[in-house]
Protein backbone atom coordinates (compact mmCIF):
# COMPACT_ATOMS: atom_id res chain seq x y z
CA UNK A 1 0.00 0.00 0.00
CA UNK A 2 1.12 3.48 -0.56
CA UNK A 3 2.35 5.60 2.09
CA UNK A 4 1.58 9.62 2.25
CA UNK A 5 4.26 12.13 0.95
CA UNK A 6 6.54 13.29 3.73
CA UNK A 7 6.76 16.90 2.85
CA UNK A 8 8.52 18.13 5.91
CA UNK A 9 10.86 20.72 6.05
CA UNK A 10 14.63 20.06 6.51
CA UNK A 11 14.86 20.67 10.75
CA UNK A 12 17.30 23.65 11.37
CA UNK A 13 19.03 24.39 14.71
CA UNK A 14 17.52 27.66 14.72
CA UNK A 15 21.30 29.50 14.09
CA UNK A 16 20.66 31.01 10.65
CA UNK A 17 22.84 31.73 7.90
CA UNK A 18 22.95 32.15 4.49
CA UNK A 19 23.40 28.22 3.91
CA UNK A 20 20.17 27.62 5.60
CA UNK A 21 18.05 30.42 3.59
CA UNK A 22 19.34 29.11 0.94
CA UNK A 23 17.94 25.19 1.55
CA UNK A 24 14.62 26.79 2.76
CA UNK A 25 14.05 29.17 0.02
CA UNK A 26 14.52 25.79 -2.88
CA UNK A 27 12.38 23.40 -0.38
CA UNK A 28 9.60 26.68 -1.30
CA UNK A 29 10.29 26.65 -4.92
CA UNK A 30 10.56 22.44 -5.23
CA UNK A 31 6.98 22.37 -3.16
CA UNK A 32 5.82 24.82 -5.66
CA UNK A 33 6.70 22.66 -8.67
CA UNK A 34 4.65 19.71 -6.89
CA UNK A 35 1.45 19.10 -8.22
CA UNK A 36 -1.11 20.48 -5.86
CA UNK A 37 -2.53 16.98 -5.59
CA UNK A 38 0.54 15.57 -4.15
CA UNK A 39 1.55 18.90 -2.46
CA UNK A 40 -1.68 18.53 -0.27
CA UNK A 41 -0.58 14.94 0.90
CA UNK A 42 -1.19 12.45 -2.21
CA UNK A 43 0.49 9.34 -2.16
CA UNK A 44 2.88 8.22 -4.28
CA UNK A 45 1.34 6.12 -7.65
CA UNK A 46 3.45 5.89 -10.55
CA UNK A 47 1.16 5.15 -13.35
CA UNK A 48 -1.19 8.24 -12.35
CA UNK A 49 1.04 11.49 -11.68
CA UNK A 50 0.49 14.15 -13.49
CA UNK A 51 3.93 14.07 -15.17
CA UNK A 52 4.89 14.75 -18.86
CA UNK A 53 8.63 14.62 -20.66
CA UNK A 54 8.23 17.30 -22.84
CA UNK A 55 10.41 15.12 -25.32
CA UNK A 56 9.68 17.35 -28.68
CA UNK A 57 10.27 20.84 -26.48
CA UNK A 58 14.18 19.54 -25.18
CA UNK A 59 14.73 17.94 -28.85
CA UNK A 60 13.36 21.48 -29.92
CA UNK A 61 16.23 22.93 -28.13
CA UNK A 62 18.85 20.88 -28.36
CA UNK A 63 18.17 21.26 -32.36
CA UNK A 64 18.31 25.05 -32.06
CA UNK A 65 21.74 24.81 -30.36
CA UNK A 66 23.02 22.94 -32.89
CA UNK A 67 21.68 24.32 -36.16
CA UNK A 68 21.71 27.93 -35.19
CA UNK A 69 24.64 27.87 -32.45
CA UNK A 70 24.50 28.30 -28.68
CA UNK A 71 23.88 31.53 -27.03
CA UNK A 72 26.35 34.26 -26.56
CA UNK A 73 26.78 33.38 -22.52
CA UNK A 74 28.63 30.19 -24.01
CA UNK A 75 31.40 32.30 -25.19
CA UNK A 76 33.25 31.36 -21.95
CA UNK A 77 33.11 27.50 -23.00
CA UNK A 78 35.48 27.83 -26.16
CA UNK A 79 37.67 25.19 -24.70
CA UNK A 80 34.30 23.18 -24.13
CA UNK A 81 33.32 22.50 -27.62
CA UNK A 82 33.72 18.26 -27.69
CA UNK A 83 31.36 18.48 -24.46
CA UNK A 84 29.14 20.28 -25.94
CA UNK A 85 28.55 18.38 -28.79
CA UNK A 86 28.55 15.34 -26.17
CA UNK A 87 25.77 16.58 -24.35
CA UNK A 88 23.84 17.29 -27.30
CA UNK A 89 24.39 14.09 -29.22
CA UNK A 90 24.01 12.01 -25.93
CA UNK A 91 20.95 13.57 -25.03
CA UNK A 92 19.60 13.06 -28.60
CA UNK A 93 19.99 9.43 -27.97
CA UNK A 94 18.36 9.22 -24.56
CA UNK A 95 15.32 10.75 -26.25
CA UNK A 96 15.56 8.74 -29.32
CA UNK A 97 16.29 11.07 -31.77
CA UNK A 98 18.12 9.88 -34.59
CA UNK A 99 20.50 12.36 -37.03
CA UNK A 100 20.52 12.48 -40.66
CA UNK A 101 24.13 11.52 -42.70
CA UNK A 102 24.54 14.86 -43.42
CA UNK A 103 24.00 16.37 -39.67
CA UNK A 104 26.44 13.43 -38.52
CA UNK A 105 29.05 14.13 -41.44
CA UNK A 106 29.42 17.60 -40.06
CA UNK A 107 29.55 16.46 -36.71
CA UNK A 108 32.50 13.80 -37.45
CA UNK A 109 34.37 16.91 -39.43
CA UNK A 110 34.38 19.13 -36.45
CA UNK A 111 35.48 16.56 -34.05
CA UNK A 112 38.55 15.20 -36.00
CA UNK A 113 39.45 19.46 -35.87
CA UNK A 114 39.87 18.88 -32.21
CA UNK A 115 42.62 16.40 -32.85
CA UNK A 116 45.85 17.71 -31.58
CA UNK A 117 48.72 16.36 -33.81
CA UNK A 118 50.53 14.86 -30.73
CA UNK A 119 47.62 12.49 -29.69
CA UNK A 120 44.37 13.60 -27.83
CA UNK A 121 41.86 15.56 -28.37
CA UNK A 122 41.59 19.33 -27.25
CA UNK A 123 38.21 21.36 -26.19
CA UNK A 124 38.28 22.91 -29.34
CA UNK A 125 40.58 23.23 -32.92
CA UNK A 126 44.08 23.98 -32.53
CA UNK A 127 43.57 23.73 -28.42
CA UNK A 128 46.42 21.72 -26.02
CA UNK A 129 44.92 17.84 -25.52
CA UNK A 130 43.09 17.15 -22.74
CA UNK A 131 41.79 13.86 -21.03
CA UNK A 132 38.27 15.16 -20.47
CA UNK A 133 38.12 16.75 -24.10
CA UNK A 134 39.37 13.74 -25.58
CA UNK A 135 36.77 11.73 -24.05
CA UNK A 136 34.02 13.79 -25.01
CA UNK A 137 35.41 13.48 -28.71
CA UNK A 138 35.71 9.58 -28.52
CA UNK A 139 32.12 9.76 -27.22
CA UNK A 140 30.29 12.11 -29.25
CA UNK A 141 32.13 10.10 -32.08
CA UNK A 142 30.72 6.83 -30.85
CA UNK A 143 27.06 8.47 -31.77
CA UNK A 144 27.71 10.08 -34.72
CA UNK A 145 30.73 7.99 -36.47
CA UNK A 146 31.29 4.63 -37.71
CA UNK A 147 33.92 2.60 -39.29
CA UNK A 148 35.65 2.92 -42.88
CA UNK A 149 36.80 6.17 -45.09
CA UNK A 150 35.04 9.10 -43.71
CA UNK A 151 33.73 7.69 -40.66
CA UNK A 152 35.67 8.64 -37.83
CA UNK A 153 36.80 5.87 -36.18
CA UNK A 154 39.45 5.15 -37.95
CA UNK A 155 40.62 8.37 -38.32
CA UNK A 156 41.36 8.90 -34.68
CA UNK A 157 45.55 8.31 -34.24
CA UNK A 158 45.05 5.56 -31.25
CA UNK A 159 49.01 5.15 -31.36
CA UNK A 160 49.56 9.22 -30.53
CA UNK A 161 46.42 8.75 -28.20
CA UNK A 162 48.38 6.15 -26.00
CA UNK A 163 51.18 8.16 -26.06
CA UNK A 164 49.99 11.25 -24.55
CA UNK A 165 47.74 9.36 -22.28
CA UNK A 166 51.29 7.75 -20.74
CA UNK A 167 52.88 11.34 -21.12
CA UNK A 168 50.62 12.64 -18.25
CA UNK A 169 51.00 9.41 -16.32
CA UNK A 170 52.30 9.94 -13.02
CA UNK A 171 54.60 7.87 -10.65
CA UNK A 172 52.13 7.20 -8.27
CA UNK A 173 49.41 5.67 -10.70
CA UNK A 174 47.76 9.28 -11.00
CA UNK A 175 47.33 11.34 -14.43
CA UNK A 176 47.51 15.03 -15.38
CA UNK A 177 44.31 15.69 -17.06
CA UNK A 178 47.06 17.47 -19.45
CA UNK A 179 50.35 18.63 -19.98
CA UNK A 180 51.24 21.32 -16.94
CA UNK A 181 47.76 20.59 -15.64
CA UNK A 182 46.36 19.16 -12.49
CA UNK A 183 45.85 15.93 -11.27
CA UNK A 184 41.96 14.90 -11.05
CA UNK A 185 39.88 11.67 -10.98
CA UNK A 186 37.76 13.18 -13.70
CA UNK A 187 40.58 13.16 -15.83
CA UNK A 188 41.53 9.47 -14.73
CA UNK A 189 37.67 8.01 -15.64
CA UNK A 190 37.38 9.77 -19.15
CA UNK A 191 41.13 7.81 -19.96
CA UNK A 192 39.78 4.91 -18.67
CA UNK A 193 36.55 4.71 -20.83
CA UNK A 194 38.27 6.04 -23.87
CA UNK A 195 41.20 3.64 -23.42
CA UNK A 196 38.39 0.94 -22.92
CA UNK A 197 36.73 1.81 -25.92
CA UNK A 198 39.53 2.03 -28.36
CA UNK A 199 41.54 -1.04 -27.06
CA UNK A 200 44.27 0.81 -25.56
CA UNK A 201 44.46 -0.78 -22.41
CA UNK A 202 48.48 -2.09 -21.26
CA UNK A 203 49.53 -2.89 -17.76
CA UNK A 204 51.86 -0.38 -18.48
CA UNK A 205 48.62 2.07 -18.14
CA UNK A 206 47.13 0.92 -15.12
CA UNK A 207 50.00 0.40 -12.97
CA UNK A 208 49.44 1.82 -9.79
CA UNK A 209 46.10 3.50 -11.21
CA UNK A 210 44.04 0.93 -8.24
CA UNK A 211 46.00 2.34 -5.51
CA UNK A 212 45.50 6.12 -6.32
CA UNK A 213 41.85 5.53 -6.45
CA UNK A 214 41.20 3.57 -3.51
CA UNK A 215 43.51 6.92 -1.90
CA UNK A 216 40.95 9.03 -2.94
CA UNK A 217 38.00 7.57 -0.50
CA UNK A 218 37.33 10.07 2.33
CA UNK A 219 35.66 9.23 5.49
CA UNK A 220 32.39 9.74 4.21
CA UNK A 221 32.50 7.37 1.88
CA UNK A 222 32.42 9.15 -1.31
CA UNK A 223 35.29 10.38 -3.21
CA UNK A 224 37.69 13.45 -3.57
CA UNK A 225 38.97 14.87 -6.41
CA UNK A 226 42.50 13.33 -5.92
CA UNK A 227 45.13 12.59 -2.76
CA UNK A 228 48.23 14.12 -1.90
CA UNK A 229 51.25 13.23 -4.20
CA UNK A 230 54.32 10.43 -3.36
CA UNK A 231 56.71 13.36 -3.83
CA UNK A 232 54.49 15.01 -0.09
CA UNK A 233 55.94 12.43 1.95
CA UNK A 234 59.14 11.16 0.18
CA UNK A 235 62.44 11.49 -1.52
CA UNK A 236 63.76 8.24 -1.37
CA UNK A 237 60.99 6.18 -3.39
CA UNK A 238 57.81 5.64 -2.76
CA UNK A 239 55.07 2.94 -2.22
CA UNK A 240 51.89 3.43 -3.76
CA UNK A 241 49.69 1.12 -1.40
CA UNK A 242 50.82 3.36 1.40
CA UNK A 243 48.20 5.46 2.19
CA UNK A 244 47.98 9.37 1.79
CA UNK A 245 45.28 12.06 2.85
CA UNK A 246 42.53 13.05 -0.06
CA UNK A 247 42.36 16.37 -1.31
CA UNK A 248 38.60 17.80 -0.78
CA UNK A 249 35.78 16.69 0.43
CA UNK A 250 33.64 13.77 -1.25
CA UNK A 251 31.79 15.06 -3.92
CA UNK A 252 29.21 13.02 -6.44
CA UNK A 253 31.06 14.01 -9.62
CA UNK A 254 34.44 12.84 -8.03
CA UNK A 255 32.33 9.62 -6.97
CA UNK A 256 30.37 8.71 -9.77
CA UNK A 257 34.58 9.24 -11.75
CA UNK A 258 36.32 7.16 -9.05
CA UNK A 259 33.57 3.97 -8.77
CA UNK A 260 33.31 3.88 -12.73
CA UNK A 261 36.74 3.55 -13.01
CA UNK A 262 37.20 0.95 -10.09
CA UNK A 263 34.76 -0.78 -12.45
CA UNK A 264 36.68 -0.26 -15.05
CA UNK A 265 39.85 -1.96 -13.35
CA UNK A 266 38.64 -5.23 -12.06
CA UNK A 267 40.10 -7.27 -15.27
CA UNK A 268 43.36 -5.77 -14.35
CA UNK A 269 43.13 -6.43 -10.55
CA UNK A 270 41.85 -10.50 -11.36
CA UNK A 271 44.79 -10.77 -14.08
CA UNK A 272 47.91 -9.15 -12.11
CA UNK A 273 46.98 -9.00 -8.58
CA UNK A 274 47.99 -12.44 -7.61
CA UNK A 275 50.51 -14.76 -6.81
CA UNK A 276 53.00 -14.95 -9.68
CA UNK A 277 53.18 -18.38 -11.23
CA UNK A 278 56.08 -20.34 -11.29
CA UNK A 279 56.38 -20.68 -14.78
CA UNK A 280 56.51 -16.58 -14.88
CA UNK A 281 58.16 -16.00 -11.86
CA UNK A 282 60.14 -13.01 -12.93
CA UNK A 283 57.49 -11.41 -15.69
CA UNK A 284 58.26 -7.81 -14.93
CA UNK A 285 54.50 -7.16 -15.78
CA UNK A 286 53.49 -9.48 -12.64
CA UNK A 287 52.37 -7.62 -9.32
CA UNK A 288 52.99 -9.44 -6.14
CA UNK A 289 50.71 -7.14 -3.17
CA UNK A 290 47.61 -7.58 -1.62
CA UNK A 291 45.37 -5.28 -4.13
CA UNK A 292 44.09 -2.17 -3.04
CA UNK A 293 40.37 -2.22 -1.65
CA UNK A 294 37.52 0.54 -1.40
CA UNK A 295 35.28 0.45 1.74
CA UNK A 296 31.34 -0.98 0.23
CA UNK A 297 29.97 -0.25 3.37
CA UNK A 298 30.51 3.50 3.51
CA UNK A 299 30.05 4.12 -0.14
CA UNK A 300 26.77 3.05 -0.43
CA UNK A 301 25.67 4.86 3.03
CA UNK A 302 27.47 7.98 1.42
CA UNK A 303 25.69 7.57 -1.55
CA UNK A 304 22.39 7.00 -0.16
CA UNK A 305 22.48 9.87 1.95
CA UNK A 306 23.07 12.15 -1.21
CA UNK A 307 19.14 11.54 -1.63
CA UNK A 308 17.26 14.35 -1.16
CA UNK A 309 13.99 14.40 1.14
CA UNK A 310 10.09 14.47 0.30
CA UNK A 311 10.06 18.24 -0.14
CA UNK A 312 13.26 17.89 -2.46
CA UNK A 313 11.60 16.08 -4.35
CA UNK A 314 13.88 13.16 -4.11
CA UNK A 315 16.81 14.97 -6.19
CA UNK A 316 20.46 14.36 -5.48
CA UNK A 317 22.78 16.41 -3.68
CA UNK A 318 26.43 16.41 -4.91
CA UNK A 319 27.90 17.04 -1.49
CA UNK A 320 26.56 16.91 2.36
CA UNK A 321 24.27 19.59 3.24
CA UNK A 322 24.35 21.20 -0.19
CA UNK A 323 21.52 21.95 -2.40
CA UNK A 324 20.09 19.02 -4.73
CA UNK A 325 21.19 19.79 -8.40
CA UNK A 326 19.83 17.95 -11.07
CA UNK A 327 23.09 16.77 -12.65
CA UNK A 328 23.46 14.72 -9.64
CA UNK A 329 20.68 12.56 -11.00
CA UNK A 330 23.45 11.00 -13.10
CA UNK A 331 26.78 11.73 -10.84
CA UNK A 332 25.05 10.19 -7.94
CA UNK A 333 22.06 8.22 -9.55
CA UNK A 334 23.99 6.71 -12.14
CA UNK A 335 26.53 5.37 -9.26
CA UNK A 336 23.88 2.48 -8.19
CA UNK A 337 24.17 0.58 -11.07
CA UNK A 338 27.76 0.53 -10.89
CA UNK A 339 27.41 -0.46 -7.31
CA UNK A 340 25.11 -3.44 -8.25
CA UNK A 341 27.69 -4.35 -11.00
CA UNK A 342 30.38 -4.90 -8.04
CA UNK A 343 28.32 -6.27 -5.19
CA UNK A 344 24.83 -8.09 -7.58
CA UNK A 345 21.40 -6.59 -7.11
CA UNK A 346 20.27 -5.54 -3.67
CA UNK A 347 23.39 -4.24 -2.56
CA UNK A 348 22.66 -3.18 0.58
CA UNK A 349 21.61 -6.68 1.35
CA UNK A 350 25.22 -7.97 0.58
CA UNK A 351 26.74 -5.22 3.25
CA UNK A 352 24.83 -6.08 6.17
CA UNK A 353 24.82 -9.86 7.17
CA UNK A 354 21.68 -9.04 9.56
CA UNK A 355 19.29 -7.92 6.68
CA UNK A 356 20.61 -10.65 4.44
CA UNK A 357 19.61 -13.12 6.87
CA UNK A 358 16.09 -11.06 7.58
CA UNK A 359 15.26 -11.23 3.80
CA UNK A 360 15.87 -14.54 3.38
CA UNK A 361 13.69 -15.55 6.42
CA UNK A 362 11.13 -12.80 4.15
CA UNK A 363 11.59 -14.75 0.94
CA UNK A 364 11.24 -18.37 2.51
CA UNK A 365 8.25 -17.72 4.37
CA UNK A 366 6.91 -15.81 1.16
CA UNK A 367 7.69 -18.75 -0.99
CA UNK A 368 5.77 -21.13 1.14
CA UNK A 369 2.78 -19.01 1.20
CA UNK A 370 3.00 -19.07 -2.84
CA UNK A 371 3.18 -15.10 -2.73
CA UNK A 372 4.19 -12.54 -5.72
CA UNK A 373 6.09 -9.70 -3.85
CA UNK A 374 6.74 -6.91 -6.65
CA UNK A 375 9.44 -5.62 -4.36
CA UNK A 376 12.02 -2.55 -6.19
CA UNK A 377 15.21 -3.64 -4.02
CA UNK A 378 17.13 -0.20 -5.60
CA UNK A 379 19.05 1.00 -3.15
CA UNK A 380 17.38 4.19 -4.03
CA UNK A 381 14.41 5.88 -4.46
CA UNK A 382 13.73 5.37 -8.29
CA UNK A 383 10.10 6.64 -8.27
CA UNK A 384 11.53 10.21 -6.09
CA UNK A 385 14.37 11.00 -8.77
CA UNK A 386 12.19 10.69 -11.52
CA UNK A 387 9.22 13.29 -10.22
CA UNK A 388 12.29 15.77 -9.26
CA UNK A 389 13.85 14.99 -13.37
CA UNK A 390 10.16 15.65 -14.37
CA UNK A 391 8.47 18.61 -11.71
CA UNK A 392 11.39 20.53 -11.19
CA UNK A 393 14.55 19.89 -13.78
CA UNK A 394 12.18 20.67 -17.49
CA UNK A 395 12.15 24.37 -18.80
CA UNK A 396 9.06 25.88 -19.82
CA UNK A 397 11.03 26.53 -22.98
CA UNK A 398 12.76 23.37 -23.46
CA UNK A 399 15.77 21.75 -21.78
CA UNK A 400 17.07 21.04 -18.46
CA UNK A 401 18.08 22.39 -15.49
CA UNK A 402 19.82 22.11 -12.30
CA UNK A 403 16.84 23.48 -10.52
CA UNK A 404 13.73 26.19 -10.77
CA UNK A 405 14.60 29.10 -11.12
CA UNK A 406 17.40 28.38 -13.24
CA UNK A 407 17.92 28.37 -17.14
CA UNK A 408 18.69 25.21 -18.77
CA UNK A 409 21.94 24.22 -20.70
CA UNK A 410 23.08 21.25 -22.50
CA UNK A 411 25.10 19.93 -20.06
CA UNK A 412 22.35 19.92 -17.23
CA UNK A 413 20.14 18.44 -20.24
CA UNK A 414 22.39 15.15 -20.62
CA UNK A 415 22.60 14.59 -17.30
CA UNK A 416 19.18 14.73 -15.96
CA UNK A 417 17.65 12.78 -19.16
CA UNK A 418 20.63 10.08 -18.19
CA UNK A 419 19.55 10.27 -14.19
CA UNK A 420 16.21 9.83 -15.52
CA UNK A 421 17.10 6.49 -17.68
CA UNK A 422 18.80 5.17 -14.62
CA UNK A 423 15.98 5.85 -12.29
CA UNK A 424 13.80 4.23 -14.71
CA UNK A 425 15.71 1.23 -15.95
CA UNK A 426 17.54 -1.26 -14.25
CA UNK A 427 20.75 -2.21 -16.05
CA UNK A 428 23.70 -4.58 -15.05
CA UNK A 429 26.32 -7.43 -15.62
CA UNK A 430 24.77 -10.50 -17.31
CA UNK A 431 26.41 -14.12 -17.16
CA UNK A 432 24.68 -15.56 -19.94
CA UNK A 433 25.65 -12.18 -22.26
CA UNK A 434 29.20 -12.79 -21.09
CA UNK A 435 29.59 -16.42 -21.75
CA UNK A 436 28.29 -15.84 -25.21
CA UNK A 437 30.90 -13.22 -25.77
CA UNK A 438 33.78 -15.06 -24.75
CA UNK A 439 32.77 -18.32 -26.95
CA UNK A 440 33.21 -15.68 -29.82
CA UNK A 441 36.08 -14.18 -28.21
CA UNK A 442 38.73 -13.46 -30.98
CA UNK A 443 42.21 -13.05 -29.19
CA UNK A 444 44.48 -12.75 -32.71
CA UNK A 445 41.87 -10.07 -33.86
CA UNK A 446 41.89 -8.64 -30.62
CA UNK A 447 45.70 -8.05 -30.72
CA UNK A 448 46.29 -7.26 -34.25
CA UNK A 449 44.51 -4.11 -33.66
CA UNK A 450 45.50 -3.33 -30.05
CA UNK A 451 48.80 -0.28 -30.04
CA UNK A 452 50.68 -2.02 -27.95
CA UNK A 453 52.16 -5.69 -27.23
CA UNK A 454 54.10 -6.95 -24.46
CA UNK A 455 56.91 -9.19 -24.49
CA UNK A 456 56.44 -12.85 -24.56
CA UNK A 457 56.42 -13.67 -21.41
CA UNK A 458 53.47 -11.56 -20.55
CA UNK A 459 51.82 -11.51 -23.45
CA UNK A 460 49.22 -14.07 -22.37
CA UNK A 461 48.27 -11.92 -19.83
CA UNK A 462 47.91 -9.08 -21.60
CA UNK A 463 45.66 -10.73 -24.10
CA UNK A 464 43.71 -11.86 -20.93
CA UNK A 465 43.28 -8.16 -19.80
CA UNK A 466 42.21 -7.07 -23.25
CA UNK A 467 39.42 -10.48 -23.31
CA UNK A 468 38.22 -9.90 -20.14
CA UNK A 469 37.95 -5.73 -20.20
CA UNK A 470 35.98 -6.24 -23.17
CA UNK A 471 33.59 -8.81 -21.36
CA UNK A 472 32.96 -7.04 -18.72
CA UNK A 473 32.10 -3.29 -20.72
CA UNK A 474 29.72 -5.60 -23.02
CA UNK A 475 28.25 -8.39 -20.44
CA UNK A 476 25.38 -5.32 -19.38
CA UNK A 477 22.06 -5.66 -20.28
CA UNK A 478 18.87 -4.08 -19.25
CA UNK A 479 16.67 -6.10 -17.19
CA UNK A 480 13.01 -5.34 -19.06
CA UNK A 481 10.85 -6.87 -16.43
CA UNK A 482 12.55 -3.89 -13.85
CA UNK A 483 11.16 -0.68 -15.45
CA UNK A 484 9.29 1.64 -13.49
CA UNK A 485 8.24 4.74 -15.74
CA UNK A 486 6.49 7.97 -13.53
CA UNK A 487 3.80 9.31 -15.37
CA UNK A 488 3.78 6.31 -17.71
CA UNK A 489 5.56 4.77 -20.61
CA UNK A 490 5.57 7.82 -22.36
CA UNK A 491 7.92 9.06 -20.25
CA UNK A 492 10.61 6.39 -21.11
CA UNK A 493 13.74 7.37 -22.68
CA UNK A 494 16.47 5.14 -23.56
CA UNK A 495 18.60 2.82 -21.36
CA UNK A 496 21.94 4.09 -20.52
CA UNK A 497 25.14 2.00 -20.02
CA UNK A 498 26.53 2.48 -16.78
CA UNK A 499 30.15 3.22 -17.12
CA UNK A 500 30.00 4.94 -20.47
CA UNK A 501 26.80 7.16 -20.62
CA UNK A 502 26.09 5.73 -24.35
CA UNK A 503 23.74 3.62 -25.00
CA UNK A 504 24.30 -0.09 -25.26
CA UNK A 505 24.20 -0.41 -28.89
CA UNK A 506 26.71 2.65 -29.60
CA UNK A 507 29.12 1.09 -26.80
CA UNK A 508 29.09 -1.92 -28.69
CA UNK A 509 29.60 -0.72 -32.13
CA UNK A 510 32.82 0.91 -31.53
CA UNK A 511 34.11 -1.69 -29.29
CA UNK A 512 33.28 -4.66 -32.02
CA UNK A 513 35.00 -2.34 -34.44
CA UNK A 514 38.35 -1.46 -32.09
CA UNK A 515 38.56 -4.96 -31.02
CA UNK A 516 37.41 -6.69 -34.45
CA UNK A 517 35.19 -9.20 -32.89
CA UNK A 518 32.09 -10.72 -34.14
CA UNK A 519 29.29 -9.81 -31.82
CA UNK A 520 26.84 -12.71 -31.04
CA UNK A 521 22.77 -11.34 -30.96
CA UNK A 522 21.97 -9.99 -27.55
CA UNK A 523 19.29 -11.33 -25.71
CA UNK A 524 16.99 -9.06 -23.34
CA UNK A 525 17.89 -10.00 -20.33
CA UNK A 526 14.68 -11.88 -18.07
CA UNK A 527 12.70 -10.58 -16.01
CA UNK A 528 14.42 -10.99 -12.33
CA UNK A 529 12.05 -13.77 -10.67
CA UNK A 530 11.02 -12.44 -7.23
CA UNK A 531 10.06 -15.10 -4.53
Amino acid sequence: MASPRDLRPTPTDGYSTATSFMQQDTEETLLAHLPQSLASGGVIASQNVPAVLQRNVHMQYLLRNLRQGFPQRYTGQDASQAWLMHWTFQAFSCLGVGMDGETKRKAREKILAMQHESGGFGGGPSQAPHLLATYAAVSALAVVGEPGPGGGWDEIDRQKMYEFFMSVKQSDGSFLVSHHGEVDVRGLYCLLAVATLLNLLTPELLQGVPEFIASCQTYEGGFGNASFPDWAFSTDGYDPAAPRPVLGEAHGGYTFCALASWVFLQPYLRIYYKSKPPSTADAPAAIDRIPPTINMRSLIRWLTHMQGTGIELGGFKGRTNKLVDGCYSWWVGGCFPLVDGLLGPGASAATHETETATKAEHAQASAEDNDWLDIDDALFNREALQEYVLFAGQHPAGGLRDKPPKHPDSYHTLYCLAGLSAAQHRVGPDHSRREALLQSWDADAARQKAVASGPPDSQERLDSLRRESFLDALCWLEDEGADKYVGGSANRVNATQPLFNLTITHTELMMKHFYQQNLPSRVPKAAATRP
